[in-house]
């Protein structure tokens, strides 16, 4: 489908040579584009990402766009989103932005002391008004970010620097406690060498509000980061985050312990495999000595494209996905536990009807299975494919 879009009194095709002309202009005008795929047309935004602009959905917006357009976004009652919309996440359909409750505090008293986080994660589901756990955030931002999002023609095209930048705009529309959620959060550009002094100098102006004061409450920050490694400090453990050389976060032994068992498959996944990535998230605040102190944390595997996994029948999953010419989006937990179906990939472009993928545990109980058979029924409009990894391979995906 070629994507049009009204901007102002004009109708602009992606394939209009003067388009990223007219995209600047209308960013820095702070005018909002229409798409035009279906007969009301939906309303996008614009976003800058280094030195080029893209047209981007608002947020929560996917299934206001026809099946085909490239902005069509699969229910999200498909996945753990659903049971925060309206509670834990609230949409200002007027500006785009996400007002935001968190399970989490970004402050503290008293002496920094760090918790596995995210614990909170498993058990039954309540019916009250949801807030989002640590991990939940990190997935909200992976989503709106579109890092969930792939297609074959990407292979080799997503690195750190871009994995970043849609981080970075992604929390530009999200607010908490009516501040911005772009200000409390840290995301550590890609170090180079023969830049060292520059982006220390950066890091330091990013964190220097966040140093424990010598009395009252100590302001946290949010980090985002990759990985590197684990390593033994006199007193608990150290997390040395990828592009942050010389900048260790410090971790009580307790909560490192905590957080080992806490996420057994995603640290077994990274091990197991060195083109996978762990991501990081964690509130974390500066002790007057200047060291970093995690105060909650909580982890997410990747594949090497960037997009989560959380066992293996996802990594395969993902993998026979990648190979598509055709979109595919991961399905996040969010705040829902293991022992919850949610859709775990949806191919919104499929033919003749989107398509949810969902994948049966070998483990899985009746009520998995009646949950499952209710998230399909809701959906009819939906295409359901079924993995039961009990009873053999993969099947064909409904790609028409």
């Amino acid at each position: 489908m070629s994507r049009r879009y009204r901007i102002g009194l004009a109708i602009v095709a992606e394939e209009d040579a003067a388009f990223g002309a007219i995209l600047a202009e209308a960013y820095r005008a702070r005018q909002r584009p229409l798409c035009l795929c279906c007969k009301n047309g939906a309303a996008m935004y614009i976003a800058r990402i280094g030195e080029q602009f893209f047209v981007k959905r608002m947020p929560l917006s996917g299934s206001d766009h026809d099946p085909q357009c490239q902005s069509y976004e699969a229910p999200y009652e498909l996945s753990g989103l659903g049971p925060l919309i309206g509670g834990a996440i609230q949409l200002d359909p007027e500006n785009g932005m996400a007002a935001l409750k968190l399970d989490f505090s970004l402050s503290k008293r008293g002496a920094l002391k760090s918790t596995g986080g995210a614990a909170q994660n498993e058990g039954p589901v309540k019916n009250e008004i949801r807030k989002l756990s640590l991990r939940a955030l990190l997935h909200y931002l992976w989503h709106q970010g579109g890092l969930t999002e792939w297609t074959a023609h990407w292979a080799g095209k997503r690195h750190w620097f871009q994995v970043r930048s849609h981080l970075i705009d992604a929390a530009a529309t999200m607010t908490v406690k009516g501040g911005a959620l772009k200000e409390r959060l840290f995301v550590p550009e890609n170090f180079r060498l023969d830049d060292k002094a520059a982006i220390e100098k950066r890091r330091a102006l990013a964190l220097a509000g966040i140093r424990a004061p010598a009395a009252g409450p100590t302001k946290l920050m949010l980090l985002i980061g990759e990985v590197k490694e684990f390593a033994s400090a006199r007193s608990g453990q150290k997390i040395v985050v990828k592009h942050m050389p010389g900048f260790p976060l410090t971790i009580e032994e307790t909560a490192w312990r905590r957080l080992q068992s806490r996420y057994v498959a995603e640290l077994e996944l990274w091990q197991a495999n060195d083109t996978f990535h762990l991501v990081v998230i964690a509130t974390f605040g500066m002790t007057q000595s200047g060291l970093a102190s995690i105060d909650e944390i909580a982890l997410m595997s990747t594949s090497e494209q960037w997009l989560p996994i959380e066992n293996v029948y996802e990594q395969r999953l993902v993998e026979r996905l990648s190979r598509l010419s055709l979109k595919s989006v991961k399905g996040l937990r969010f705040n829902l536990s293991c022992t919850q179906p949610i859709a775990a990939a949806t191919l919104p472009h499929g033919r003749p009807a989107p398509a949810a993928l969902y994948i049966v545990p070998p483990d899985a109980d009746e009520e998995f299975e009646a949950a499952l058979a209710d998230m399909i029924a809701a959906r009819a409009d939906v295409e359901p494919w079924i993995w039961r990894v009990a009873e053999g391979e993969m099947p064909p995906f409904p790609i028409g």
